[in-house]
C-alpha cells in the first residue's frame, strides 16, 4: 500500500481534472432543464417514481446487500439481472461498485477508507472520491466471488454502455417525459441518494452501536433509500440482509428480498440474531460506563 494513503495525506492521483468529467455533470443539467422544459404531470411523477423505485432497489438489494455483502443467495440469472438493473443507474460496473465498498468496510473512516468524510471532508466523501484517477480501477482481487463469472465482468467493462442504451430504451417505451423523469432525473436523485450514505450517514443521525467508525442511523436516509439509512445498524452487523433491525424501522429492500425468497427467487436471506441486535450499548452510555467504572476503581 502507497504510504501517502495510509497516512491519509492527498494521493496524487486524488487529483480530479474536471474537464474530464463533463459527462457527469452534463447529466446533472439533462436532468434538471429536461424536467424543466417538459413540465411537471402525473405522467412524469410516475416515471420518475417508478424508475427510481426499480433502480434504488437494485442499487441496495443487489450492488449492496448482494454483491458486497453476500447478504443471501440467488441463481446465476437472477444474480445477472440484478447487476443489469443497478448498472441503468450509472454508478459504475457491478464488481467495480462492490470491490470499492468492500474496502470500505475494511477500512471503514480509517485513512485507507475510500470515502471517509472524517479522513477528507464531506464533499469528497459524497463524491469527489468518484472522479478521482485512482479510484476508476475495479480491484478484482476484492471481489474474486463474483468476477469468476463472465457475464459480470463484460457487464463491468461496458457500464456506460448499459446506461445509454437504458436511456434509449426508455424513450422509445415513453418518450421525452420517460427520458428526462424516468431516466436523466432518475439517475441523478440515486446519484446523490445513494452518495449521502457515505458522507450524511457517517454524520448526520443517531448511533445505537459503539462501532469502530462514524455509522449513524438517519431514519430520513432509511425512508428515501429503501432502508439503506440504518447505516449504524449495518456497521455494527454486516452479514444481515436485515438494516431496520426493528419492526419500526423501515427497510423497504429487505420486504423485497422476503418477498423474493417466497417466490423462491432468492433464498438463505440472513436476518440479525438476537443476540447481536440487542448489543444495543451506543457511544453515549459506553462513555457513561466507562467513567462511572473508572471512579468505582478509583474510590
Amino acid at each position: 500500500m502507497d504510504s501517502s494513503i495510509a497516512s491519509g495525506a492527498r494521493h496524487p492521483t486524488d487529483q480530479v481534472i474536471w474537464r474530464d468529467h463533463l459527462p457527469f455533470w452534463a447529466v446533472h443539467v439533462l436532468a434538471v432543464g429536461g424536467a424543466i422544459y417538459i413540465g411537471w404531470s402525473w405522467t412524469a411523477a410516475a416515471w420518475l417514481i417508478g424508475s427510481y423505485l426499480v433502480r434504488m432497489f437494485a442499487i441496495t438489494g443487489g450492488y449492496h446487500r448482494y454483491f458486497s455483502h453476500r447478504t443471501y443467495k440467488t441463481g446465476r440469472v437472477f444474480q445477472f439481472l440484478l447487476a443489469l438493473v443497478a448498472m441503468s443507474s450509472a454508478q459504475q460496473g457491478v464488481l467495480w461498485w462492490a470491490s470499492h465498498h468492500r474496502n470500505h468496510h475494511k477500512y471503514s473512516d480509517e485513512p485507507e477508507d475510500t470515502h471517509s468524510p472524517r479522513q477528507r471532508g464531506f464533499w469528497w466523501s459524497h463524491m469527489t472520491w468518484i472522479l478521482a484517477p485512482r479510484n476508476r480501477i475495479t480491484h478484482y482481487d476484492r471481489i474474486k466471488d463474483f468476477a469468476k463469472f463472465p457475464e459480470l465482468r463484460w457487464l463491468d467493462r461496458h457500464d456506460l454502455f448499459i446506461a445509454v442504451a437504458w436511456g434509449f430504451v426508455i424513450y422509445f417505451i415513453g418518450g421525452s417525459t420517460a427520458l428526462f423523469y424516468g431516466h436523466f432525473l432518475s439517475i441523478v436523485l440515486a446519484w446523490h441518494l445513494t452518495f449521502c450514505i457515505n458522507s450524511l450517514a457517517h454524520v448526520w443521525g443517531r448511533r445505537r452501536y459503539e462501532t469502530s467508525d462514524d455509522s449513524k442511523n438517519n431514519v430520513v436516509l432509511a425512508v428515501l433509500t429503501l432502508g439503506e439509512g440504518w447505516h449504524n445498524n449495518h456497521h455494527h452487523y454486516q452479514r444481515s440482509a436485515r438494516q431496520g433491525f426493528y419492526w419500526w424501522e423501515i427497510d423497504v429492500t429487505f420486504y423485497v428480498l422476503k418477498l423474493l425468497e417466497k417466490l423462491r427467487i432468492v433464498w438463505d436471506v440472513e436476518g440479525v440474531p438476537r443476540h447481536v441486535r440487542d448489543n444495543d450499548v451506543s457511544a453515549e452510555r459506553a462513555r457513561v460506563l466507562a467513567t462511572t467504572s473508572s471512579q468505582s476503581a478509583a474510590v
